[in-house]
């Protein structure tokens, strides 16, 4: 099956879920731009929403999803334009019902006391998320309706990017659009009480505007994200801005990422990482000779080179030699798909002539990201106010493992530099490693879990990445890659599953990277002499062989892959991708087979 997933130019796509939150935002900036011109597109969104509305009332971020106060406040705003149509008022009503449950009521300010609670001091969500629904009249016409949207120092995007971390901004690094619109629609309704402030703002509007056309991508879409392209277009277009070329771009990237069921996705694809993940899983066993042959590996590496970016980031200002998650325009380079990217080429080619000067390049980029405290951030190094922002375990280790893959054919000089980074990685993932054994992931959670944290998902990344390269640089710390071992076996389920965290229902995608990190941490053990194992190899196979048995009875021995929203995309937003489940699952499969060929 995941063969059969490729493409015609031989790299994988993927599909991810329709989201109610992209489908809501989406549709009202239609809405907002030219409702008469686009009500096909709007009533297919409107139906959509409708027929998936959860039991009790709300939305979540998915169709498996629970039902959360972000997601169900913007259908809720989202619905207004249709506030005559009898089709929609049980809907309606029933949304009205779950957010006074949730909130006490619908006024503004209980739903901004709400996202208080669920967003903390980050603005980057809540500030849309409260435009969005002052935009739709839901709290009237009045300058009461916007008392409870924060206002955004959208004048601080005329600074250079680089500066703006020291600024300590309310919203992420990678935010600069939402900045912009958001704080600027809030002034265009709400002005600043302080004469200075309403002074720079009132000079800052056209210089900001000049900053987000010239950060638009040529797809028209911020990030490749419905959700902030969609902020962006209603903001700019309730301001009286409908024909400025940011807003027509807008239209045209949320017109073409609409899909046949009426649904849009938070993003367009995720195309270099599925592919990337693919073909790391496919060589997990004897080798990606046995799946695809020289002209094949030969077409992902051509892509894989062409995805590269090789020159400085508008947006973020990224130096050039990272990788995005998408093959398209507004795909920003970050260090998970920097590290996907380095370990696939790692797998597909022997180092050449045309490979090596990418993989300095990348090798380069990721040590220039490492933060002071020895972790790895997604975008940008030194953001660290947020949470989005901070050094992540799962981030750090996949670069720890890029860094290993590729450090025999560096040069001398980037050796000793990639050393010394390794070395303060993993003394890093040391320190944020909690006290039980597991590490807690940046971009994948999961809704049943305490704290909505995926444990299982983070530790198992983690192991997995840095069995070998621990050993050689921090050997002592093998005590700490035992417990996390401990730790995985003793959160199975009686099921011979695993889910997010103990006693948490099993899934095919937790299931599948434990078992992977249990079985790389027994090659290892069987091959490395003299090297203690207080997590005895017999307990390891069992629950390996447990886990393995599990997913092929709930895949139907490979036949059927129900795929769970584990992905967590900006500001908490929930996600499932349909190849998680089946790639996982490979990689699972395949490095059973080697284990067997021992």
């Amino acid at each position: 099956m995941l063969l059969d997933a490729r493409l015609a130019d031989g790299y994988w796509r993927g599909a991810l879920s329709g989201s109610a939150l992209a489908t809501a935002t989406a549709l009202f900036a239609l809405a907002v731009v030219n409702q008469e011109k686009y009500s096909r597109l709007i009533e297919k969104g409107l139906l959509w929403l409708a027929e998936n509305v959860n039991s009790d009332g709300g939305w979540g971020d998915t169709i498996v999803s629970d039902s959360n106060i972000s997601t169900t406040v913007l259908c809720w705003a989202a619905f207004t334009p249709t506030k005559d149509d009898p089709q929609y008022q049980k809907v309606v009503e029933r949304a009205t019902d779950w957010l006074t449950e949730q909130a006490g009521n619908t006024r503004s300010k209980n739903i901004a006391q709400a996202l208080t609670r669920r967003y903390g001091h980050d603005r980057t969500f809540s500030a849309p998320i409260l435009t969005m629904s002052a935009l739709s009249g839901r709290w009237g016409s009045s300058n009461q309706a916007w008392q409870y949207v924060k206002p955004l120092p959208f004048e601080w995007g005329v600074i250079s990017h680089r500066w703006l971390k020291w600024l300590r901004l309310p919203v992420v690094s990678y935010a600069l659009p939402a900045l912009i619109a958001i704080g600027q629609v809030r002034y265009h309704f709400l002005k600043p009480r302080n004469p200075l402030a309403l002074l720079i703002r009132h000079l800052a509007r056209n210089k900001t505007l000049s900053v987000l056309q010239k950060i638009q991508p040529d797809s028209g879409g911020f990030l490749e994200a419905i959700p902030i392209t969609s902020f962006v277009v209603m903001s700019l277009a309730e301001m009286g801005l409908k024909d400025h070329t940011v807003v027509k771009k807008g239209v045209e990237f949320i017109t073409a990422s609409m899909r046949e069921d009426g649904s849009w996705p938070i993003d367009t694809n995720l195309a270099t990482w599925v592919t990337t993940l693919s073909v790391k899983a496919l060589a997990g066993g004897s080798g990606l000779n046995k799946h695809l042959d020289s002209k094949e590996r030969q077409k992902i590496v051509d892509w894989l080179l062409m995805q590269q970016h090789r020159t400085e980031h508008p947006y973020t200002q990224a130096a050039p030699g990272g990788w995005a998650w998408t093959d398209l325009s507004g795909g920003v380079p970050d260090a998970d798909d920097t590290a996907g990217a380095l370990l696939a080429l790692r797998k597909l080619a022997e180092p050449h002539e045309r490979i090596l000067p990418a993989v300095k390049a990348g090798v380069q980029w990721l040590l220039k990201l490492q933060n002071r405290d020895g972790g790895i951030p997604t975008f940008c190094r030194g953001w660290g106010k947020l949470p989005f922002d901070r050094s992540g375990a799962d981030l750090t280790a996949h670069a720890v493992a890029a860094w290993d893959e590729w450090f025999d054919i560096l040069p001398k000089q980037l050796q000793k530099r990639t050393q010394k980074a390794i070395y303060k990685a993993i003394h890093y993932l040391l320190r944020v490693q909690r006290p039980e054994g597991s590490w807690i992931p940046l971009w994948f959670a999961n809704q049943a879990a305490p704290g909505r944290e995926n444990p299982t998902y983070g530790t198992a990344r983690v192991v997995s990445a840095v069995v070998e390269p621990l050993i050689r640089s921090v050997p002592q710390a093998w005590l700490s890659l035992e417990k996390a071992l401990q730790w995985l076996i003793k959160i199975k389920n009686d099921d011979g599953g695993w889910g997010g965290a103990q006693n948490v229902v099993s899934s095919i995608e937790e299931t599948a990277v434990a078992v992977q990190a249990l079985q790389k941490y027994y090659s290892v053990c069987n091959h490395i002499e003299g090297q203690p194992t207080g997590v005895p190899s017999t307990k390891v196979k069992e629950a390996i062989d447990a886990g393995i048995n599990w997913l092929m009875v709930h895949t139907k021995e490979g036949t059927e892959f129900n795929p769970v929203p584990i992905g967590l995309y900006f500001a908490e937003l929930w996600y499932y991708e349909k190849l998680y489940p089946i790639i996982f699952t490979v990689a699972a499969l395949e490095q059973n087979a080697r284990l067997k060929s021992w």
